[in-house]
């Protein structure tokens, strides 16, 4: 077995999308290569509803898969097909937008005012980039849960953990998604194909990735008294991106109150990325077609 070292090691970034939602985005245009099929990761987590609650109104996909993963509060969907559906927490939408749907997504706090989840960019392959649209909507429930003997527990959204396969099927890079949770000082090792591109975003607790340093502080966003947000660092490893090089298994030693971290892995597509907002096509033609479509109501097929 060869361990995969680490070939970066980032934070992820505050901005704000669709009707000014506050985020942090892991990675995303120009960072394509070392992830390929993974186009964007953003983590929506928030507990002010003012930072949230205006969502996503109407805007279109094409030629990628969105995979929405809530971990608290909700989120209501509709589209231009005329599905509508809410999302609570636990639960997970697998989109594949093929050759174009119009969507919007609007979030929902819980009690205690928290959003709190993932949206993933997954790209198609240029031969199904023009697929039929279609959802997995896959409620908490039905999602897989594994204790092993050291108490770490990994929650399977998609692929394959121990012959225990989650329940998105069916997507073109064959994409494993797991959300992992090591119990504090345990080491622990992840199969993951050499020819997988993979990464681990952590988003609770700390630890180090083979060929890391000590836990490192990242840049946190933090509300003072009187309702200000300053940046603070922190010791915790959250929000943090770790990419992997090539190898056959992902080795991490957990910190003292343990860690949290999303492990994704795929197949590279291998393909030219033309990208335009939230439509990602093979050539700049195809990219201008899209929007003329848009443009003149011929976007939906």
């Amino acid at each position: 077995m060869s361990i995969r070292p680490v070939r970066s090691l980032s934070t992820a970034r505050p901005t704000r999308e669709g009707a000014g939602v506050h985020l942090h985005r892991a990675f995303s245009y120009g960072e394509v290569e070392s992830v390929d099929p993974f186009l964007m990761l953003d983590d929506f987590r928030n507990d002010r509803p003012g930072t949230y609650e205006k969502g996503f109104p109407w805007h279109p996909h094409r030629g990628i898969e969105t995979i929405t993963y809530v971990l608290a509060g909700e989120v209501d969907h509709a589209d231009s097909l005329g599905n509508t559906g809410m999302l609570a927490a636990g639960d997970v939408q697998w989109m594949t937008a093929g050759r174009g749907i119009l969507h919007q997504e609007m979030p929902r706090g819980n009690a205690a005012g928290q959003m709190h989840g993932f949206q993933l960019w997954a790209n198609l392959p240029r031969a199904l980039k023009m697929t039929d649209p279609r959802y997995q909507d896959v409620p908490s429930a039905e999602i897989p849960v594994l204790t092993d003997d050291d108490g770490t527990v990994i929650r399977v959204v998609c692929g394959d953990y121990k012959g225990i396969a989650g329940p998105v099927d069916g997507i073109a890079a064959e994409p494993r998604y797991f959300d992992i949770s090591v119990p504090p000082g345990r080491r622990k090792s992840f199969r993951v194909e050499v020819e997988r591109h993979a990464f681990a975003y952590i988003f609770a607790g700390s630890g180090t990735f083979r060929d890391t340093s000590a836990p490192f502080g990242v840049l946190t966003e933090k509300e003072t008294p009187d309702g200000r947000e300053m940046h603070v660092r922190e010791t915790t490893g959250n929000r943090s991106l770790v990419v992997f090089d090539r190898g056959d298994e992902v080795v991490v030693q957990a910190g003292d109150e343990g860690i949290r971290f999303l492990l994704v892995s795929g197949k590279p597509i291998r393909e030219p990325v033309a990208w335009y907002g939230p439509i990602v096509m093979n050539t700049e033609a195809e990219l201008r077609q899209a929007v003329k479509e848009l443009q003149t109501g011929r976007f939906i097929r």
